[in-house]
């Protein structure tokens, strides 16, 4: 065709559908997206290049919207992991998401004291919470667990030797490893024992003038199983206060509450661990706390407060928002009667196979009448992870939808893959997991069933 034919740039933006994007997105920008497609289709010589105004002004409204689709969207969480790193973690209860968007719409005190009128410190809108929720003398708050540990070994163990078991020399997602962080923060490494086998007189055998610090790396993504032996938090420390050394616990995953009450797998406590001996200890904010991603550090107040000298803290420290969401995520666990209705997080957590089953009934109802042959839709029992590295081998009961395909043996993965792919490019993302040549949809983290099947309603294709 000849690209002379294709209308000027002024009779595209006078159509009506690229009116309205004008009002959408402003004149200048729809121009660009004109000119832009136009350059395109001039520049595209073997293509068939449309010249109906109507055709083009709409190809050109669709890429301006697409365009105009924020790259972090909600998605409904049927994977089964409760605490999905790569799908943000914590879901934040309302009274945080309340708190979070009061503090967003305004100014707010986050480093003024309002009695003396004069500069304050922003980790005092958690310390105080955390304190009495820990038993810790002070707290203070940065960026996530792994700012927490490399504002620790900065600060109390530059250009000294940090003790570790062996057995605890953690990678979590992402290839972040122990022995990186503990080099960037300026310390030196001096590993102890094996890899199964860690005994209390490997400890005291390392501790020499250099020794800065003995940390215990609570291994919450991992479990080493059979012939096996490590030492405890209450050892450890009489072992590094017998030798006037700090000791520290990086909990990772850390929980204020014994999970056991609500039927859970028991999790190390914050304040158990101190009250075990840990001068100090790290955790995150985002895994069985419940709340936004941060990194917590409880423990001795003159321990904390040199960290919160340290000009690392500025780096890594965190903004209105997130003091905001934790401090009332805290508050919740002031009443650990009600946490398991207040806290998304416990709530999905101690679900019930009874609870979660009728809701994976009616999606399943809904799937199968979007669903032609091949495809075969049944209600199934499965099992749930916690997820980011908490109680690794622990699973959870749980009830899913399953999907399968009866086609060839060669055909039926492509069409559960294809399946999967589909759902994951609805306008609100459905994810699940393959498992078995089946797509599972597990319904742990499913709590309101309206939520996905108004997702379905942009899923009327009876394929394959």
């Amino acid at each position: 065709m000849d690209r002379s034919a294709l209308p000027s740039v002024d009779r595209l933006l006078n159509t009506a559908a690229l009116r309205r994007a004008q009002e959408r997105h402003g004149r200048a920008r729809v121009t660009d997206a004109v000119r832009a497609h136009l350059a395109r289709l001039r520049a595209d010589v073997d293509g068939a290049a449309p010249s109906e105004l109507d055709v083009l002004a709409s190809a050109i409204e669709s890429a301006l919207e697409a365009a105009a689709r924020p790259s972090l969207r909600k998605v409904i969480n049927l994977t089964g992991t409760v605490l999905h790193t790569n799908l943000g973690r914590a879901v934040l209860p309302q009274a945080a998401i309340l708190a979070l968007t009061a503090a967003a719409a305004s100014p707010c005190n986050v480093e003024f004291d309002l009695d003396r009128g004069e500069r304050g410190e922003r980790d005092a809108h958690a310390e105080d919470l955390v304190r009495a929720l820990t038993g810790a003398q002070a707290a203070l708050v940065v960026n996530n667990n792994a700012a927490a540990v490399l504002l620790m070994l900065n600060t109390i163990a530059q250009r000294r030797e940090v003790v570790v078991s062996r057995g605890e020399l953690v990678e979590i997602g992402g290839q972040f490893r122990i022995p990186d962080i503990m080099a960037r923060a300026g310390c030196r490494l001096r590993e102890v024992g094996t890899t199964n086998r860690t005994h209390a007189h490997d400890y005291r055998d390392a501790i020499t003038v250099r020794t800065g610090l003995l940390l215990k790396v609570h291994t919450s993504n991992y479990e080493v199983r059979g012939f096996t032996s490590s030492v405890n938090v209450e050892d450890v420390a009489r072992i590094a206060h017998a030798h006037d050394r700090t000791m520290a616990v990086d909990l990772g995953s850390g929980t204020l509450l014994d999970m056991r009450e609500w039927g859970l797998p028991y999790e190390p406590t914050v304040r158990a661990t101190l009250d075990a001996g840990a001068d100090l200890v790290t955790f995150s904010g985002d895994k069985l706390l419940g709340g936004p991603q941060c990194g917590i550090v409880a423990g001795r107040a003159d321990l904390v407060e040199r960290m919160r000298r340290n000009p690392l803290k500025r780096a890594l420290r965190v903004d209105k928002l997130t003091l905001a969401a934790l401090a009332e995520v805290l508050r919740l666990h002031l009443d650990p009667e009600r946490l398991s209705q207040t806290l998304p997080t416990l709530r999905m957590l101690a679900r019930t196979r009874e609870q979660i089953a009728p809701v994976a009934r009616r999606l399943a109802d809904a799937l199968a009448a979007r669903l032609a042959p091949p495809y075969v839709v049944d209600v199934v029992e499965c099992r749930s992870q916690i997820g980011s590295g908490a109680l690794p081998v622990d699973v959870l009961p749980s009830v899913a939808v399953r999907i399968v395909s009866t086609a060839s043996r060669r055909q039926r993965d492509r069409d559960v893959t294809r399946l999967h792919v589909l759902l994951r490019g609805l306008d609100v993302p459905i994810l699940g997991r393959i498992e078995g040549h089946a797509l599972l949809l597990d319904c742990r983290c499913l709590e309101d069933v309206d939520d996905a099947l108004a997702a379905l309603e942009g899923f009327t294709r009876a394929i394959p």
